[in-house]
């Protein structure tokens, strides 16, 4: 016996072809009795749905394409965790895109993988795309989300750095520091949305409104992991006499590398130096870190549904519709003040 088609599947649930295509293929608008009807006579008939003829009739391939600067750092794959676990669970393929820092990389992904019709929609993380990049994606239909900044035209997602700064540098002042180093990121790491610039400045304005300097030999440059931050934090508290009491680092890794840092001196964090980082990784917990959480695995995750949504409100619309994207929305992802065990009064105001 052949394999059965997706008639006999509708006459075995007792459902129309329409409402079984659209069970099958993970459309929303499909009652949960429906679907399940239509999963069990498929199962029980051996029916494979042809996505090749149902991307044919939708024009959608069910694939998001999502690039992202670096894998190997925390902040990217939390989002990568996110993005994928929301695609997976509607029934989309994800294609990544890992550009690194090679320009050329970047612009052929952009130019040229991108723009192939085998992708509904992209996510870009971290990315700040032209004008004229994303002018060219939207003519094509392929919505765009970006993470981590505004891009013009494009449905964004982000947190507000410098804001964010200032609260982690307000929270060292409030408990009584004035003695406060930053250890920030990398010029090169700089190159897109400014983050560490961005937290830097936040830094900055915090200390300039209590009224205290910044000394230019407490802000300290690092790579964002632990182990670079390490090193720089070693040279900062290398000298007792000069000594910061307190650490803001522009990402929790480098925060963990700080705390290692103070252990090699025998200081105690929090009771010699406090540390405090932004972001929310896994290992701030251990580490008793106060921080920020961004919740990079739910911005993923967001990201997806937006774009999801917005596949959805154009598949809705007349084919000669001319655009599937709804209006461009710029989200501010809430983000949670996390105070562990890693700051504390500095050492004078200690009884």
């Amino acid at each position: 016996m052949g394999l059965a088609g997706i008639k006999e599947v509708a006459e075995r649930a007792g459902l129309s072809i329409a409402t079984v295509s659209r069970a099958l293929s993970g459309k929303a608008n499909v009652s949960a009795k429906s679907r399940q009807l239509a999963k069990a006579a498929a199962d029980e008939l051996g029916f494979i749905p042809s996505y090749h003829a149902s991307s044919l009739a939708s024009g959608r391939n069910h694939n998001v394409g999502l690039v992202v600067p670096s894998i190997h750092r925390w902040y990217f794959s939390s989002v990568v965790d996110g993005v994928s676990a929301t695609l997976l669970d509607a029934g989309y393929d994800l294609t990544l895109y890992n550009v690194g820092d090679k320009p050329e990389r970047r612009r052929s992904v952009l130019n040229d993988f991108l723009l192939r019709k085998r992708l509904d929609a992209v996510i870009a993380v971290a990315l700040v795309l032209s004008e004229a990049e994303i002018k060219k994606l939207l003519a094509i239909h392929r919505p765009i989300v970006g993470i981590g900044g505004a891009l013009a035209g494009a449905s964004t997602i982000r947190i507000d750095d410098a804001r964010l700064a200032r609260t982690a540098t307000e929270h060292l002042l409030g408990l009584g520091h004035t003695r406060i180093a930053h250890i920030t990121g990398e010029a090169e790491l700089n190159q897109d949305f400014k983050l560490p610039g961005i937290r830097l400045a936040g830094f900055e304005a915090a200390m300039q409104a209590a009224g205290h300097a910044v000394r230019p030999e407490w802000v300290v440059s690092a790579d964002f992991t632990i182990q670079g931050a390490y090193a720089v934090a070693r040279n900062l508290l290398a000298t007792a006499a000069e000594r910061p009491t307190a650490v803001f680092a522009a990402s929790d890794e480098m925060a963990i590398g700080a705390i290692l840092a103070a252990r090699d001196f025998g200081l105690r964090v929090p009771q010699d130096l406090s540390v405090i980082g932004m972001d929310g990784h896994e290992l701030g917990e251990v580490f008793g870190l106060t921080t920020i959480n961004q919740d990079a695995r739910g911005q993923g995750a967001m990201a997806a549904r937006m774009l999801l949504e917005t596949l959805d409100a154009g598949a809705k619309r007349p084919a000669k519709g001319t655009s599937p994207s709804t209006a461009a929305t710029d989200r501010e992802y809430p983000t949670e003040f996390l105070v562990r065990s890693s700051t504390a009064v500095p050492p004078a105001a200690q009884s």
